[in-house]
């Protein structure tokens, strides 16, 4: 790890690299943008699979005082892995045919026919505590009319892998036992809930004179205001649907 300090920095930026010649120009653009909000706590942070997003870094990590931005937040909410180990040894299962295919062929054929993918969802309605809470408590949401139909499509895309980099893999660990790993994320409801607050934070910020730049795409709300307590609602309901 190594800090950038110079004179286009407020804060310091620490980097997860052997240098700054790994990092993309345009990424590091826009960890000076980070690093010179007004309401950054301490550093910007760069992992190691660091590139450049939509005014935030991918592989950007940033915390702030009193404010969030939808747009660091980001448009696939709660994109993140999950690793499941089984009992099952991959050598005692890998030679075992179900009719013409191995066992490992039919899981993998089964994957791909019973999960939808990229902007498919299911036919039918699927299951959702979260979805049906979010009904139970639809006062929470009823102050963004354009957004709820999310709600109703929500039940359609539960339990669905999305597209992009999202993936579903089966492994071999170290020890030969056989694994799941998942990447994947709130899909295209997150996005939707990104971009409508992120564009009402913009007029927001040009109403208060907002000293962050609009071409960065890093408007911003307080948490304390209504517009910042209604993201935090939906954000918190994307999270709920992620994998």
């Amino acid at each position: 790890m190594f800090a950038i300090n110079n004179e286009k920095t407020n804060f310091p930026i620490k980097t997860w690299l052997s240098g700054i010649d790994k990092i993309e120009e345009s990424c590091i653009e826009q960890a000076y943008h980070l690093s010179n909000l007004p309401f950054l706590h301490k550093w910007v942070c760069l992992m190691p699979d660091t590139h450049t997003g939509k005014g935030m870094p991918n592989g950007g990590v940033i915390a702030t005082k009193d404010v969030i931005i939808p747009n660091a937040v980001g448009t696939d909410i709660g994109c993140g892995m999950v690793f499941t180990a089984t009992n099952i040894k991959y050598e005692e299962i890998k030679d075992i045919k179900v009719g013409t295919a191995t066992i490992m062929q039919s899981i993998i054929g089964n994957i791909m026919r019973s999960i939808s993918v990229g902007h498919e969802g299911y036919k039918q309605k699927q299951e959702s505590s979260v979805l049906d809470l979010a009904l139970e408590n639809i006062e929470k949401y009823g102050e963004n009319p354009e957004l709820m139909h999310l709600i109703e499509k929500g039940y359609f895309q539960t339990g669905t892998l999305g597209g992009g980099n999202h993936f579903i893999e089966l492994q071999e660990d170290e020890n030969g036992y056989l694994c799941i790993m998942i990447h994947s994320g709130s899909r295209h409801l997150g996005k939707e809930i990104c971009d409508y607050f992120h564009n009402k934070a913009r007029f927001l910020n040009q109403t208060w004179y907002s000293q962050v730049p609009d071409e960065y795409r890093l408007a911003f709300l307080p948490v304390h205001t209504q517009e910042g307590q209604q993201y935090l609602n939906w954000m918190h309901l994307a999270l709920g649907l992620c994998l």
